[in-house]
């Protein structure tokens, strides 16, 4: 499916993102995470462009997009001046684990540009297990982004405990890829970002469709943490993916894209 579809790979104003779909049509915007890029993306713009013009785009300093990540909040509204440029209207917002925290700010913060909100394998907060100190989570982050190692061990490791039990075998493999094509430089810097994270305040706010998902063995940002959400989102649905880890869009693609064109459907029945 991913091969018999076009996708155009774009780059204006030093923000890179690849679409697919009618270039006229209602737009979904896609938000990759913490090592990832816009090509993470390529299952949905492949299954779900007959319904959305879909951009995968490239956070700052990833891909061929220029800057470095700032703060959440800095990010959201770099995408939010994006999106206007983008769309005429709001957009659906798709965002996976650090991008479902940029989603977040980005719908609190800019309401005009967001259409309806999907957050995947996310969280409302750093540290919400209790034990997980920022210090700590740097540290281990940090020394396996600047691993000198060619083979770069400690990125295989962090990717390792990030999937899931039924994971296909290329995940693993395209994961590690995209993480090593990412400068250490952007890596902590949005690593840095991440841990200043905290919308559980200002959730209740979202006034758009909110649908929740979050693979059952993701221990990254488990279901807890999902669940922490859609409690705080007005009328929020969620869903855990079973036998998926932390990587959900890429470890059960088909999942995903049936769970978000039902979630567009039934916002556009709505109104």
């Amino acid at each position: 499916m991913v091969m018999a579809t076009t996708f155009t790979d774009v780059v204006e104003g030093g923000v890179s993102w690849r679409e697919s779909g009618d270039p006229a049509g209602p737009a979904a915007v896609f938000l990759h995470g913490l090592g990832g890029r816009r090509t993470n993306w390529d299952p949905q713009l492949a299954s779900l462009s007959d319904l959305r013009r879909c951009c995968a785009l490239d956070l700052p300093g990833y891909g061929d997009s220029a800057g470095t990540p700032g703060s959440l909040p800095e990010i959201a509204a770099g995408i939010a001046a994006w999106i206007s440029e983008l769309d005429d209207g709001p957009v659906d917002v798709v965002g996976l684990s650090f991008g479902g925290m940029v989603a977040q700010h980005l719908t609190l913060d800019h309401p005009q540009v967001v259409r309806t909100l999907a957050l995947l394998d996310t969280s409302p907060a750093f540290g919400l297990d209790g034990v997980t100190t920022p210090e700590g989570w740097l540290d281990s982050r940090v020394r396996a982004i600047r691993d000198p190692e060619p083979s770069a061990p400690g990125i295989e490791a962090v990717v390792a405990g990030l999937i899931g039990s039924r994971a296909p075998a290329d995940v693993r493999t395209t994961m590690i890829e995209s993480m090593r094509a990412v400068s250490a430089a952007t890596l902590e810097a949005a690593c840095r970002a991440l841990v200043r994270h905290d919308t559980r305040d200002r959730l209740h706010e979202i006034g758009v469709p909110v649908l929740v998902m979050v693979g059952g063995e993701d221990t990254e940002t488990p279901p807890s943490y999902a669940g922490a959400i859609a409690e705080r989102v007005p009328h929020a649905e969620l869903v855990v993916v079973a036998g998926a880890g932390h990587l959900l869009n890429l470890e059960d693609a088909p999942t995903v894209d049936w769970h978000l064109r039902r979630h567009w459907t039934a916002a556009e029945a709505a109104r």
